[in-house]
């Protein structure tokens, strides 16, 4: 089984961030397009399709995995991308094309990071200029101090998220309670050691400067 599933949005496309060679890759509606641009032809392609150009609709019709879904449904194509994912057992998943544009689908998929930890599983979403994570009762490292001076910034995802404790940042923690409306984890910043944020009791939303390479176990 490959190790990560990626998705392709038809957001803010990353195009340093390409699948590797062993991804499972899953096209929400129009980021097929943006896989096509590369050569690449995802394993499965869902949507209700709104997006895509007519031109591409008879190259859809004859790819062996389409989910097609109706244009009025609860999730968004990004969510069913991801539930299939979770279907079908990954537990990493690169997110490229769901940052940037519309800012209610921005957040909406920062949401999904959410849904992702809440499965036992760890989503990053990818930009041009920055990534996103969340973590639930866990902990992540940035393994290298590349990302030295960058800016990273952690939220809590709930009501609060206790025991956070935030290690080689230029503003550290120790057990400390974060809550949805005090901003306090904001415009932090990597330093020359390898930074590790972690939560005993809830879920956090974290931000940085630079790419999905900073991290461990991706």
């Amino acid at each position: 089984m490959s190790k990560r599933c990626y998705i392709a949005g038809a957001g803010e496309y990353c195009e340093n961030i390409l699948p590797k060679a062993d991804d499972y890759v899953i096209a929400a509606d129009n980021g097929y397009t943006a896989l096509l641009s590369h050569e690449i032809t995802p394993d499965m392609i869902i949507g209700d399709f709104d997006s895509l150009h007519p031109d591409l609709m008879d190259t859809l019709s004859k790819h062996p995995n389409v989910i097609k879904s109706p244009a009025e449904k609860d999730d968004t194509d990004m969510m069913l991308a991801v539930k299939q994912g979770l279907k079908l057992g990954f537990k990493t998943f690169i997110i490229n094309g769901g940052l940037g544009g519309r800012l209610d689908q921005t957040l909406a998929n920062m949401q999904i990071l959410v849904n992702i930890a809440e499965n036992d599983a760890r989503g990053i979403l990818v930009g041009n200029t920055a990534c996103a994570t969340a973590v639930r009762n866990d902990e992540i490292m940035f393994a290298t101090s590349a990302t030295q001076g960058r800016t990273i910034s952690i939220f809590s995802a709930g009501d609060m998220a206790e025991g956070v404790t935030l290690k080689g940042l230029k503003y550290p923690l120790n057990n400390a309670t974060l809550t949805k409306d005090d901003p306090i984890g904001v415009s932090n910043e990597f330093t020359d050691t390898p930074a590790v944020v972690s939560v005993e009791n809830g879920t956090l939303l974290i931000i940085w400067d630079g790419g999905p390479e900073v991290l461990c176990e991706t």
